[in-house]
């Protein structure tokens, strides 16, 4: 085996962490022992520990279980956490997960930041921003995944958008360089499973950067419905969202991307997912298209 295994991958049991084991499984051809998925509930992973993964128990609310999650991992990717309605939480829950990760001798440590978290307007940057700068300060080797937005994400709202056939929006003019979700999770296994351990920074954005306009008639065209962009301010959004039933802190954290959209804080694009992968990303038109059975109205 190279000195790159075996593998971790925090939030196993998540929609993310799974796409990645299994990129490492199906397209880097890691070997099943060798990788190991951590998660805070291992009982939810047996069908892959019945494919040979070892499965740990990682809570980063327990740091008790983190020594043991982490013994014997060259590198780990810590898929940063969910946590967002509490303050301070995922910053403190990212730094122990590092610290603990160091004191286990893992090699080299990835992890799945945002674009541009330094300024940005988005609410919860400073978790990334602080996170990274926590990870270059160790003594460990590190690559940072700045991720785009999840074409996923415009799910929460496609449904309300063809039922109402408006698609309201603080982003103005703003583009974003969306990308597919199993696209972010297959850039991460090929930085997994390079035996690499330079300290790098990528940026995986999608190979075009939309505004809410450009979306909204590819949503139209693919759905058959009609779809027009109304503009609203940033207070009208946050009180959109919290009408919707969102905590007032949520609210502001998902407002906070139009926000940042328009500030151009994710119109960048990219070339290093095609690095990582040797191929193009999916284009929106192509995702909406294989997804279209979850366009669907709100009931």
């Amino acid at each position: 085996m190279t000195d790159t295994y075996p593998i971790a991958v925090t939030g196993a049991s998540g929609q993310l962490g799974r796409l990645i084991i299994n990129a490492l499984l199906t397209e880097q051809g890691v070997p099943a022992d060798q990788i190991i998925a951590l998660t805070r509930r291992p009982e939810s992973l047996k069908e892959l520990a019945d494919q040979g993964i070892q499965v740990r128990q990682a809570d980063f609310d327990d740091p008790a279980t983190l020594s043991a999650a982490f013994n014997g991992v060259n590198r780990l990717l810590l898929v940063s956490t969910d946590e967002l309605a509490e303050t301070g939480k995922r910053l403190a829950q990212h730094k122990l997960a590092v610290s603990a990760a160091e004191q286990a001798g893992v090699r080299h440590i990835l992890y799945t930041s945002m674009p541009k978290p330094g300024g940005s307007s988005i609410t919860f940057a400073g978790d990334h921003l602080k996170t990274e700068e926590f990870i270059a300060a160790s003594s460990m080797s590190w690559t940072i995944l700045r991720n785009s937005w999840y074409f996923e994400n415009l799910l929460m709202e496609t449904g309300h958008i063809l039922e109402s056939g408006q698609w309201f929006t603080a982003a103005g003019d703003g583009r974003v360089a969306n990308i597919a979700r199993a696209d972010l999770a297959a850039a991460a296994a090929a930085a997994l499973a390079k035996n690499d351990f330079n300290n790098r920074t990528y940026t995986l954005t999608g190979k075009e950067a939309l505004t809410t306009a450009q979306m909204a008639t590819l949503l139209s065209d693919i759905s058959a419905r009609s779809v027009a962009v109304v503009p609203i301010t940033d207070e009208q959004k946050i009180a959109g969202l919290e009408q919707a039933g969102l905590p007032p802190v949520l609210a502001k954290a998902f407002a906070s991307f139009d926000t940042n959209t328009r500030q151009g804080g994710v119109e960048e694009v990219t070339s290093d997912f095609n690095h990582l992968t040797g191929r193009e990303p999916q284009t929106l038109k192509e995702w909406l298209s294989q997804n279209r059975a979850l366009l669907t109205p709100a009931s």
